[in-house]
């Protein structure tokens, strides 16, 4: 049997970057959408591109029966699934204004609530049903998909950035609690990325390349290639372990200029 990933939020951007690095490797690949028939056009494009095994899912927040019987399902393939990657997320934005953020005054209780139960409580689901299987199989790797916010807060993103700090801090709990049957837990931490949200942000994006002392945010695959290293044997001793991916971003207290 072959060994596969299982990636939540592939159906574009980043996450299917991510999947499709496993995909020309000879991994099978199962992904997730809110959509459906988004997750299934790409999980058959992978799987015509390049001979693999590919399943796309509808998954939605909160739904933990839904995520047992995607794994049940996953089961019944000849395949053994060894990494899942958690790369879905709520942005804790206005879709309407995404450089608005959610103000402080202003924010539902409940608009603030669902950034945890999607960023911490849904992964929480998706991990333990992958790690279930990992521990059966006698190992395996989840990789989180954080933010440098979780270290440096931006405006009207309390919500966002706390979730990311509690990503890294389930993370660090996973590596000590499931290190002993194999399985190993780390973080990507990107930066601000080129995806097609800040691309429409034009005159509004809080950040471009030139505030990064590389002078320059975070290609798809720069992301992807994080993913790749913590998902594969590539860092079969390294757990518990965080990798920024953000231009440098953090290292520095104010932009040059």
């Amino acid at each position: 049997m072959g060994n596969a990933v299982f990636i939540t939020g592939a159906a574009k951007g980043t996450g299917f970057c991510s999947a499709e690095l496993f995909a020309k490797n000879g991994w099978d690949v199962f992904l997730t959408s809110r959509r459906g028939e988004e997750a299934e056009a790409s999980a058959k494009l992978l799987s015509e591109k390049y001979g693999i095994l590919s399943k796309g899912y509808e998954c939605n927040i909160g739904n933990e029966e839904q995520i047992k019987a995607i794994f049940e399902d996953i089961d019944k393939q000849n395949t053994t699934l060894k990494t899942v990657v958690l790369m879905a997320a709520n942005l804790g934005f206005d879709p309407k204004d995404p450089a608005a953020g959610q103000d402080f005054w202003t924010v539902s209780v409940e608009e603030f609530r669902c950034v945890f139960e999607t960023n911490l409580v849904w992964n929480f689901m998706i991990v333990r049903q992958a790690s279930l299987r990992m521990k059966e199989a006698g190992g395996g790797s989840i990789v989180f998909i954080s933010s440098n916010t979780a270290y440096r807060a931006i405006p009207n993103r309390a919500a966002y950035s706390a979730s990311k700090g509690g990503i890294n801090s389930l993370s660090r709990a996973l590596a000590v609690d499931l290190g002993q049957y194999g399985i190993r837990s780390n973080v990507v931490l990107p930066g601000t990325i080129k995806t097609e949200r800040w691309q429409n942000m034009n005159k509004n994006k809080t950040i471009s390349g030139n505030l990064t002392p590389l002078g320059d945010i975070s290609d798809f695959e720069d992301i992807a290639n994080a993913v790749w290293y913590f998902g594969t044997d590539l860092s079969k001793n390294v757990t518990g372990s965080e990798l920024v991916v953000d231009g440098g971003m953090m290292s520095q207290l104010t932009p040059r200029g």
